[in-house]
């Protein structure tokens, strides 16, 4: 790890230094607007400077609740300027979820985005009885009595006039160890109430910096921001790593807005969780079987080149003689296209979250994106492993980011199967949690993560949560993701939630792809007048049926699904079924389909 660097406001004015003219960029009357290094500078000093004149002292704890946007960049960088620990809420947040938290934490500020934000605290405040101070980026700020609700313009107002002060921030820097607390940040709760791991700064730098030795990033580096700022994958990632090396942070208008970004911004870098690359694989493939016959043709056999080039591209090594022109014109009339949609820059691209299926990751391999898929926790930092660039090995998440640590292992498997991992990345521990910490962390310093896998040649394989394992009524024992992502990999197929425990077979709630299964019903003359009419439809099931055991015969007899039920209606975090990242919350699902999934098991 670079000396220079052991806490985050090293990295901060370290990296200003590039000097870049674009170093954020935000949308704003239709058109990015950059914020140079040296305007990111003041605002970062300017909010330092009015947090302390406003009676802030290091260690108190403010909440960022926004989504991803410059100022929640500025607010992170001030805080830790200032020693104070930042907790991050997911905005998509219910009223109660959010006060649990900052009641929790015992935060005395809060930075929120807008009046949405602003109203879940308000509706709360008398609970949260640490909470003294609001800060709303935009809005109308109302009168609540005996609180203090501040607008973000204000704050910059009243740091800028406290201009002639701005060197002392630096020094204030410089009284941050690695050891203080940089963050909190709260679990997506699948299972109970969310626990708030605490992070310092030797955590976060260790693994920042570490990590983009492995990365390959060249001058003029644009990545675009739409993963929640929150999320620790793309808090370490896609805000302090991007930082640290120098690419500029487009921030997107949101998730619908992904698409119409891409094109504008035209990223070379790209982070999402598997779900955004999942769907973009999908819409490639159905909009290719609807084109005329020639172009399915040239589709079909630009893919089968692009697998047989995939040994070469995964060891970086260069493609033979008889390969090589082949490839060239499949990417002149396929894998450019593709990417074309995508803004036609990317060139690297990260998965992390949750498992990313092999024929995905094997799929934007083939047309020239290179996607790195690697493992970690929030308690981690999160990074635990990743794949590297020459020794790519699908279907695992990579080699660890240490072999040894203090003499011992860095990762190991238990004799149960479960992840083990020791190092600079492990939290200190839960907030106010010590019967969690204790758990969490065993007296020889391995942090369980709860998660299974194994090694094979020197790469970690996840195959599945400790909790998720099913075991059939026969003593099987299934693992649900891998059978899950097979399943999301079918065109037809949007969401698979694996289900039975303690049953003599394997089923599935499946939600389709509404868009492909309503063209082929169409085409194959099947009357509906809605979702819930299509999926009850005995032709659509047994479709849906077919396309299922297409994928069964990638696995054991026992772990083949047997029966399904479909869906009409997408999974979705604001229905509870999903946490932020995008993980089933299966006890939620099993009560919400309890009918669905007695009618399949009667």
């Amino acid at each position: 790890m670079s000396s220079e660097i052991k806490t985050i406001p090293d990295l901060f004015y370290k990296a200003i230094e590039k000097d870049l003219p674009d170093a954020l960029a935000y949308k704003q009357n239709g058109k990015y607007q950059p914020i140079s290094h040296r305007e990111y500078k003041d605002l970062v000093e300017w909010i330092a400077l009015a947090l302390r004149e406003k009676g802030l002292k290091s260690q108190e704890r403010v909440a960022i609740i926004s989504e991803n946007r410059p100022e929640w960049a500025v607010a992170d960088f001030a805080c830790a300027i200032l020693g104070l620990p930042t907790v991050v809420l997911y905005p998509t947040l219910v009223a109660n979820q959010s006060a649990f938290i900052l009641q929790h934490s015992e935060v005395s500020w809060a930075i929120c985005s807008d009046s949405n934000q602003l109203n879940k605290i308000i509706e709360s405040w008398e609970q949260l009885p640490d909470l003294h101070t609001i800060v709303v980026m935009e809005g109308e700020v109302p009168v609540v009595p005996h609180k203090n609700i501040y607008t973000w313009d204000q704050m910059v107002a009243w740091g800028r006039a406290l201009s002639s002060e701005q060197n002392e921030v630096r020094q204030w820097a410089t009284a941050v160890k690695p050891e203080d607390l940089l963050t909190i940040i709260y679990t997506s709760g699948t299972t109970g109430e969310p626990k708030g791991a605490m992070l310092t700064h030797h955590n976060l730098i260790t693994n920042i910096v570490d990590c983009a030795e492995f990365l390959e990033f060249r001058k003029g580096d644009r990545s675009l921001s739409f993963l929640p700022l929150n999320h620790i994958f793309e808090r370490m990632v896609g805000h302090f790593t991007m930082m640290h090396v120098g690419v500029s942070i487009y921030y997107s208008e949101g998730v619908a807005k992904v698409p119409d970004n891409l094109l504008e911004v035209k990223p070379t870098i790209l982070l999402a969780v598997p779900r955004i690359y999942e769907k973009i694989f999908n819409r490639t493939f159905f909009m290719a079987a609807q084109a005329p016959p020639l172009q399915r043709f040239i589709f079909s056999l630009a893919m089968r080149i692009g697998r047989w080039s995939l040994p070469y591209r995964y060891a970086r090594r260069p493609l033979p003689f008889y390969l090589k022109y082949p490839h060239q014109v499949a990417s002149k009339l396929v894998y450019q296209k593709v990417l074309s949609r995508l803004g036609g820059n990317l060139r690297m691209a990260a998965s992390g979250g949750a498992p990313l299926s092999p024929k995905i990751l094997e799929f934007f391999w083939s047309i020239g994106l290179d996607i790195l898929e690697g493992y970690g926790l929030s308690e981690t930092s999160p990074v635990i492993s990743f794949n590297r660039f020459g020794s790519i090995a699908p279907g695992s998440v990579g080699k660890p980011l240490y072999d040894t640590w203090a003499g011992r292992p860095f990762v190991k498997i238990a004799e149960d199967g479960e992840i083990l991992c020791q190092g600079p990345n492990i939290m200190k521990g839960y907030w106010k949690n010590e019967t969690g910490s204790r758990e969490a962390i065993s007296s020889d310093g391995y942090f369980h993560t709860g998660d299974i896998g194994y090694f094979k040649d020197g790469n970690l394989y996840i195959t599945d949560r400790k909790k998720d394992l099913i075991i059939t009524s026969g003593g099987k024992n299934v693992a649900p993701q891998p059978i899950e992502n097979a399943l999301k990999s079918d065109q037809y197929i949007s969401q698979a939630v694996i289900l039975g425990d303690a049953q003599h077979f394997i089923g599935a709630l499946i939600v389709p792809d509404f868009e492909v299964l309503e063209r082929w019903a169409k085409r194959h003359k099947i009357s509906f007048v809605s979702r819930e009419d299509l999926i009850t439809n005995r032709l659509v099931v047994e479709k849906v049926m077919r396309r299922v055991h297409k994928v069964n015969t990638q696995f054991s007899n026992y772990e083949q699904v047997k029966k399904i039920a479909l869906l009409s209606q997408e999974m979705t975090q604001e229905s509870g079924e999903l946490t932020p990242t995008m993980k089933v919350k299966r006890r939620i699902i099993n009560e919400k389909y309890q009918k669905q999934i007695d009618d399949l098991y009667r």
